[in-house]
C-alpha cells in the first residue's frame, strides 16, 4: 500500500475570514465614534472664532500637566493610525480572498450589495487615503496651505482673559473661502458617508448583531448615520463660502 503525506496549511485566529471580518468592522466601528466627536468640534466654527479655537485649545491641553501638551491629541492620533492599518490590512485579507468566497456570501447581503455604497466602496476607499493624506498635510502639518498664508503662521487671541492660539479657526475660514476647496472637501466626505452607511450595515451584520426582522431598519439607520455625519462635515465649509460664518 502506498503511503502519502498530506500537509495541511496551519490557520490560525488571526488569519481567518471570520476573525477579519470582525477586526474590520470593530476598527470601522471606532472610526463612526471619532468621526461624530471630529464633526462635532467643527460644528464649533458657528459660534465664531472664540469657541471654535477655545475648544481646540482645551484639546491641546487636556489633562497638563499629567499629559505632555497635546498629548491627548498624540494618543488618538497613534490609536487611528493602528486602527487604519488593522482596517486596511483586513479589508486587503477580505478582498483577496473574495474571489474563492462568491459562494458563500451572506444571502441577507443582496439588498446592501446591490447598493451604489456597496459597489463604490473599493474604489472610494482607494480615493479616501489620498483624500486623508491631503487634509494632514494641510491641517495639521500645514505643508500645503490654501488662501491666506498668514492664517497658517502662529499667532493668538484673547479669550476670557487668557492667550490662545487663533490659528485652527483662521485657517478654515481662509481655506473655505475658496468654492474649489469646499466642493473638495464636499466630495471627501461624500465618501466617507458612502463608506459608513456601507460599513455600519456591514459591521452589525459581521458582528452577528443582524436579524432578519432587523434587517430593513438597520439598512436605514445606517444610511441616516452615513447622511448626518456627511451633513454635520459639510455645513462649517458651505457656511463660511456663504459667508454665514466669518
Amino acid at each position: 500500500m502506498a503511503n502519502s503525506n498530506v500537509t495541511t496549511k496551519k490557520r490560525h485566529a488571526w488569519n481567518t475570514t471570520v476573525f477579519m471580518k470582525q477586526a474590520m468592522a470593530i476598527s470601522g466601528l471606532f472610526f463612526v465614534f471619532f468621526l461624530v466627536f471630529h464633526s462635532y468640534g467643527n460644528l464649533k466654527a458657528f459660534g465664531g472664532a472664540a469657541a471654535y479655537n477655545g475648544y481646540a485649545h482645551h484639546l491641546r491641553e487636556f489633562l497638563v500637566p499629567i499629559l505632555p501638551h497635546e498629548g491627548l491629541l498624540w494618543i488618538l492620533r497613534v490609536i487611528m493610525v493602528v486602527l487604519i492599518a488593522v482596517h486596511m490590512v483586513s479589508a486587503l485579507y477580505l478582498w483577496h480572498r473574495g474571489g474563492a468566497a462568491r459562494g458563500t456570501r451572506y444571502d441577507v447581503k443582496k439588498a446592501v450589495t446591490n447598493s451604489y455604497a456597496a459597489r463604490t466602496v473599493r474604489v472610494g476607499s482607494i480615493l479616501l487615503i489620498f483624500l486623508i493624506i491631503f487634509h494632514i498635510l494641510h491641517f495639521t502639518t500645514k505643508t500645503f496651505k490654501v488662501g491666506n498664508n498668514a492664517a497658517y503662521a502662529s499667532h493668538t487671541m484673547v479669550v476670557d482673559g487668557e492667550k490662545i492660539p487663533a490659528m485652527p479657526f483662521d485657517m478654515m475660514l481662509t481655506t473655505f473661502s475658496n468654492w474649489w476647496m469646499v466642493l473638495v472637501y464636499i466630495v471627501f466626505v461624500s465618501i466617507i458617508g458612502l463608506h459608513i452607511a456601507h460599513g455600519f450595515w456591514s459591521a452589525f451584520q459581521t458582528m452577528g448583531w443582524m436579524r432578519e426582522n432587523t434587517r430593513k431598519p438597520m439598512t436605514v439607520l445606517s444610511g441616516l448615520i452615513g447622511f448626518a455625519i456627511w451633513f454635520m462635515f459639510v455645513l462649517p465649509p458651505i457656511a463660511i463660502a456663504l459667508g454665514v460664518i466669518k
